[in-house]
C-alpha cells in the first residue's frame, strides 16, 4: 500500500511538472507582455544602466550612486507580477533566496539597508519622487513626470529589445 502511495504521489508531480512546462499549445498566442520601467527620482543623474549593473543595485551589492548618495531600493509587495519580474530577470532568484540574502546580508554587514516595500505603484512613483536616492519599478502606464525612467542596456520599455517584461495588466 505504501509503495501504491507513493508512486502515485510521484506520477501527480510528473505530471504537474509535465503541465507547468508544457510548451504553448498550436495556434494559441502566448501571453501579451510588456516593459517594467525603472525608475528613479527625477535629481539621479543616471540616465541608463545595464542589467548586471541593475542587478548589482537589486541584490544590495551597490549602496551609493556615483554621486555618493545612498541607494534606496523601493519594491512592491511580494507575489505582484512586477516583484516577480524582478525577481526572475534582476535577481534571478526566488523570493526566499531574495529574503535570505537580505538577512544573511544585514547581519554580516555585508548589506546597510534591505529594500522598502510598497503595495502600490502610486506608493512607488512617490517614495521615488521624495527621496532623492531611490530606484524601483512600475508599469510604463503608472510613470509621470514626476519620476525618471532609466535606461536599461540602451533600451526603454517601450523598445522591443528591452529585456525587462511582465504580462500585460488585465484591466477589467
Amino acid at each position: 500500500m505504501r509503495r501504491f502511495i507513493t508512486i502515485t504521489v510521484l506520477v501527480w508531480l510528473a505530471a504537474a511538472a509535465l503541465l507547468r512546462w508544457a510548451p504553448v499549445p498550436v495556434g494559441a498566442s502566448p501571453p501579451k507582455e510588456e516593459g517594467l520601467a525603472i525608475v528613479v527620482n527625477q535629481a539621479n543623474s543616471m540616465n541608463e544602466l545595464s542589467m548586471p549593473e541593475l542587478r548589482t543595485i537589486f541584490l544590495g551589492e551597490r549602496s551609493h550612486w556615483p554621486n555618493g548618495r545612498r541607494i534606496t531600493i523601493v519594491m512592491m509587495d511580494a507575489g505582484r507580477p512586477e516583484r516577480e519580474a524582478v525577481l526572475r530577470e534582476i535577481c534571478r532568484m526566488s523570493e526566499s533566496d531574495l529574503r535570505r540574502r537580505f538577512v544573511q546580508g544585514l547581519l554580516t554587514g555585508e548589506i546597510l539597508v534591505s529594500p522598502k516595500t510598497l503595495s502600490s505603484p502610486e506608493g512607488v512613483r512617490k517614495f521615488v519622487f521624495n527621496v532623492p536616492g531611490a530606484i524601483g519599478y512600475m508599469r510604463p502606464s503608472d510613470v509621470d513626470a514626476s519620476v525618471k525612467v532609466l535606461r536599461i542596456d540602451g533600451h526603454y520599455p517601450n523598445d522591443a529589445q528591452y529585456a525587462l517584461r511582465v504580462p500585460e495588466r488585465n484591466e477589467r
